[in-house]
């Protein structure tokens, strides 16, 4: 028994140990990517091509499911994009609110004939609809069906040879389909390329653009700040050097439209279609010699909003793992197999342990800890070991915060620099064990079969009006 009490402390430490250590294995890593990715573009000559009329024909595809709050702002965002070659596909996903209507109204849509290849099975298509003053808006209403066969829609009407997935919530950045489609132009082994997600929370937003970024106010919004900035500018960056990148947002990301199609496009039973997306088309580049390479680009950026509510984070972050625990499932035979590349080494075995695992030895590690404490089974040493080990996971995401700083001054002021400061801090003491928590949570209900979706409440942008003088309108684009 009192081996048993003994290990408790090393499984909790192992825990923390293995996620915090592979974090700063990444933002190595991610540096080392970095200063090579700058040397690369520092002339971007690859504008020159991008800003013609023969860049790549790239399809934005919207799935939208009751987001009349946000989806003109959206819509007026991505058509304002500086990218001269550019069709806007909307997928209302048989919305039970005013979307559709909303969209009618602002776009002066009128529907056309539905022609289109059918070629993955969807929900049926109600209409097509095209905007009366903006030829590149097409949108199309369709029973409901969630997120996945929305997508697919878009990917049987789209007329690009590369698409770019979005949420319907989700603004980005003017020059962002620039940086995403290079890597297509510079290499014929890309089949994904993903971006920077960033957080809208208390930013402001004028022009379908954000006018001045803030750290988040509230502190649910401002921990999930720092997580964000950790995942994509050190996690996703870092496995561009490594190879393992298995995960393209689904806020954001372009892929090539035939590979797509070919792998059988988004799976509807699957509640984490984006990572499973990204580890099908590169198991499949593996075994049939399709494009394989997959990339992520911290430059252009997208922006979105965080849930604000305990209840609403909870749901997502058990979603979350459940898909992952999905995807790890299905792709099994990738696990620690050469024939799969950096993948299958490196990059499913990061998922397996580091994701899915540790956290879940932490937890009982952690409790088993308490109770040994709280008992006198276990001394101080024990805690003092372990919350050293938290202590270096607040430093890991102080430093993060410091490599966007230098890379990118994301944040203006000192004011919200501080407070992104005290929101890595208070991450590791409370917003830690409450995602270790949910993850328990996601494991229990994987067991028990769930495949709840999980709906996230939005407060919408806080929106400012046009400056006087500019020509920049939060209303519809006319004659853009």
């Amino acid at each position: 028994m009192r081996i048993l009490w003994h290990a408790l402390p090393v499984l909790a430490l192992a825990g923390v140990a293995g996620v915090t250590g592979a974090q700063f294995v990444l933002l190595v890593s991610a540096s080392i990517e970095l200063y090579h990715a700058r040397q690369r573009d520092r002339h971007q000559l690859w504008r020159r091509v991008l800003g013609s009329p023969l860049a790549p024909r790239v399809s934005v595809i919207v799935p939208a499911y009751n987001e009349e709050r946000s989806i003109v702002t959206t819509v007026n965002s991505l058509l304002a994009l500086l990218y001269p070659n550019l069709e806007l596909v909307v997928v209302d996903d048989g919305s039970s609110d005013r979307t559709l209507e909303v969209l009618i109204s602002e776009f002066e849509l009128s529907p056309i004939h539905p022609v289109f290849r059918k070629t993955l099975p969807t929900k049926p298509v109600r209409a097509i609809y095209r905007s009366g003053f903006e030829s590149r808006l097409v949108v199309v209403d369709k029973e409901n069906g969630r997120k996945a066969d929305a997508t697919n829609v878009g990917l049987n009407v789209a007329s690009g040879d590369l698409v770019c997935t979005i949420d319907a919530d989700t603004l980005i950045s003017p020059d962002a389909l620039q940086h995403l489609v290079a890597p297509f132009l510079l290499d014929d082994r890309t089949a994904a390329i993903g971006g920077t997600v960033r957080l809208t929370n208390d930013s402001v937003v004028r022009a379908g653009r954000i006018d001045q970024q803030r750290a988040p106010r509230k502190w649910l919004a401002g921990v999930q700040a720092v997580e964000y900035t950790r995942a994509f500018l050190v996690g996703r960056v870092g496995w561009n050097l490594l190879g393992g990148n298995l995960i393209i947002s689904g806020a954001f990301g372009v892929f090539r439209r035939d590979a797509l199609l070919a792998a059988g496009g988004y799976e509807h039973s699957t509640i984490g279609e984006d990572m499973e997306l990204i580890a099908r088309l590169r198991r499949r580049g593996y075994e049939v010699g399709a494009p394989v390479r997959v990339e992520f680009s911290p430059d252009p950026v997208a922006w979105t909003e965080a849930p604000e509510s305990i209840r609403s984070l909870a749901r997502q972050r058990n979603r979350w793992y459940r898909g992952l625990l999905e995807v790890l499932v299905r792709h099994r035979v990738m696990l620690f197999n050469p024939r799969y590349g950096s993948a299958g080494l490196l990059g499913l075995p990061y998922y397996l342990i580091v994701e899915a695992l540790a956290p879940i030895l932490e937890i009982i590690g952690i409790v088993g800890l308490s109770i040994g404490f709280a008992t006198g089974h276990l001394g101080v040493g024990s805690v003092e070991l372990v919350a050293f080990a938290y202590m270096l996971g607040a430093v890991v995401s102080i430093m993060t915060l410091m490599f966007d700083e230098w890379a990118y001054h994301s944040y203006r002021g000192a004011f919200d620099r501080a407070l992104l400061c005290v929101y890595a801090i208070s991450e590791q003491i409370v917003y830690r064990p409450m995602n270790l928590a949910w993850r328990v949570w996601g494991l229990v209900s994987k067991f028990r079969g769930s495949s709840e979706w999980g709906e996230m409440q939005r407060s919408g942008y806080t929106v400012a009006p046009p400056e006087i003088g500019s020509t920049s309108s939060v209303g519809p684009l006319r004659g853009r």
